[in-house]
């Protein structure tokens, strides 16, 4: 399984408190407890919010968590070249464009979206009811590549985000407690339009969620899904942030089934021909 959104909340690192909120925290340790059950191989820890810029909390989580964990990250609009560079070099591998809960200069977004894909590649990642991408269209086809987070949130902005589907998007499988939709006829929609669109994610810690991730989201993911399930729950992601493709090992059945013995060749069945019944004997004569 690969996680592409996961978020680290350090109590080493400074928070800026975001509408009034700060999180508790949630360290590696947290979520590697929480996720024991499943086998997890790399993820994505997305920059939330209450985060703002900080690089320092992110250099250190994907230092910590190592191969196979890439980095979503905001960055200052004055940001260098050197500092994309070097931020691709510990595993950053998108800028995440917040635009439910953080005030934006989206102009300025867009180009350094476009600087950080020229140098290193990198795609957007958008948090934003999906009701808005009608209006975000002369933003969102300048950008390269794009992923939305959260399955765009809402049942209204579906027809824009299926849009955006049969055009190349991502979408990420994730926060099925935060929307206002029916997650399952979403899955299965946008999976219908193009089957490498989605991307797991458990959100976790869930912070500001109507509820958070539970074990049963993944088994409605695959119950969708079905036959694509390990498309969806990893190789699409470490597709789109350029990671090597993970070989699954090959089980052998312990009790596979066996095939029927040789036998020998015979001839054709020889049949007798039907007998025709005896004549009936009559009884002896009985005396009286």
């Amino acid at each position: 399984m690969f996680d592409a959104h996961v978020h680290i909340i350090d109590p080493r690192f400074p928070l800026t408190e975001n509408e009034g909120y700060l999180p508790e925290p949630y360290t590696i340790a947290d979520y590697r407890k929480r996720m024991a059950r499943f086998d997890v191989q790399g993820g994505a820890v997305v920059s939330a919010s209450f985060q703002g810029t900080d690089q320092a909390y992110l250099k250190a989580a994907l230092a910590e968590l190592g191969e196979n964990w890439v980095g979503v990250t905001r960055l200052d609009l004055d940001a260098g070249d050197d500092e994309i560079v070097e931020l691709d070099r510990v595993g950053v591998r998108a800028l995440r464009f917040n635009l439910k809960r953080a005030a934006t200069d989206i102009t300025g977004m867009t180009v350094q979206a476009l600087r950080a894909h020229e140098l290193a590649g990198w795609h957007v990642e958008v948090y934003v009811d999906g009701q808005m991408l009608a209006s975000l269209q002369p933003v969102i086809t300048k950008l390269p590549a794009l992923s939305v987070d959260h399955l765009g949130m809402s049942e209204e902005g579906l027809p824009y985000l299926l849009d955006l589907v049969d055009r190349g998007a991502r979408v990420k499988a994730t926060g099925f407690g935060r929307v206002s939709m029916n997650v399952a006829d979403t899955l299965r929609r946008i999976h219908a339009v193009n089957p490498q669109a989605l991307m797991f994610g458990s959100d976790l810690p869930g912070t500001r969620a109507g509820r958070p991730f539970r074990d049963s989201d993944v088994d409605l993911l695959c119950d969708v899904v079905g036959a694509d399930m390990h498309a969806v729950l990893e190789d699409n992601a470490r597709a789109f942030y350029r990671l090597p493709a993970r070989q699954r090992p090959e089980f052998d059945d312990p009790d596979p089934t066996l095939p029927l013995p040789a036998t020998e060749a015979v001839g054709p069945i020889r049949r007798e021909p039907p007998q025709e019944p005896a004549d009936t004997i009559p009884f002896g004569a009985i005396e009286r």
